[in-house]
């Protein structure tokens, strides 16, 4: 099994772009599929991105599309999601999920058997 921690959350102003990473520890991490969801207050979670763990395929929610790159290192099993013009609807909790094999829908947190604890991302304008 493997154990997800993001990192790379902050406060940043409208427009700029980050970069979050979610490292993992634990098991064969280049078989893993990765995602990210987010989720604001008083929102549900929301599917953001996902990378096969070859890279090869790449996923993301039409709120993020053209905005948001997903890529990953595996030599240093880390995941990174590239965020760019950020805006106030950006600020979320940023979650990171790993699966060995997907079940379902890529798009669907239940898909995910392992999580990581979050990091906050606040868009200030």
């Amino acid at each position: 099994q493997v154990q997800p921690v993001e990192s790379g959350g902050g406060l940043v102003q409208t427009g700029a772009s980050l970069r979050l990473s979610c490292a993992a520890s634990g098991g064969a991490f280049s078989s893993y599929l990765v995602g990210w969801f987010r989720q604001a207050p008083g929102k549900e979670r929301d599917f953001v991105a996902a990378i096969s763990g070859n890279s090869l395929r790449t996923y993301y929610a039409d709120s993020t599309k053209g905005r948001l790159t997903i890529s990953r290192d595996n030599a240093k099993n880390t995941v990174y999601p590239q965020m760019n013009n950020l805006t106030s609807e950006d600020t979320a909790v940023y979650f990171c999920a790993a699966t060995a094999a997907a079940s379902g829908s890529l798009s669907d947190g239940l898909s995910y058997r392992y999580w990581g604890q979050g990091t906050q991302v606040t868009v200030s304008s």
